[in-house]
C-alpha cells in the first residue's frame, strides 16, 4: 500500500537517494570497464574501489530503509502527519 505523501517520501528519503547513487555507480562500473580495456590498461583497484562504493551505498541504502525518517513519513502510529 503507498503511503498519503509518497512523493514527498520520494523525494526526500535517504534509501531512496542512496539507491539512486547505487544505480549511478552500478551504471558507471560496466563503461568504466569498457573504457579502460579499450583505452588503458586495466586497473584492478579502481574497479574494485568501484565494487565497495556500490555495495557499501547499498547496504546504507538498507539502514535508512530501517531506520524511521519521521519528518518525511508522519508518525510512528500510521497516521498521516498533521498538517498546517
Amino acid at each position: 500500500m503507498l503511503a498519503h505523501n509518497w512523493r514527498r517520501i520520494l523525494a526526500r528519503a535517504w534509501s531512496v537517494r542512496l539507491m539512486a547513487l547505487a544505480l549511478l555507480f552500478i551504471i558507471i562500473e560496466p563503461i568504466y570497464t569498457f573504457v579502460a580495456a579499450t583505452w588503458v590498461a586495466k586497473n584492478i583497484y579502481i574497479q574494485l574501489g568501484m565494487s565497495i562504493v556500490t555495495g557499501l551505498l547499498a547496504v546504507a541504502a538498507i539502514i535508512a530503509r530501517i531506520f524511521v525518517q519521521q519528518k518525511v513519513s508522519g508518525d510512528l502510529n500510521g497516521k498521516p502527519p498533521q498538517e498546517g
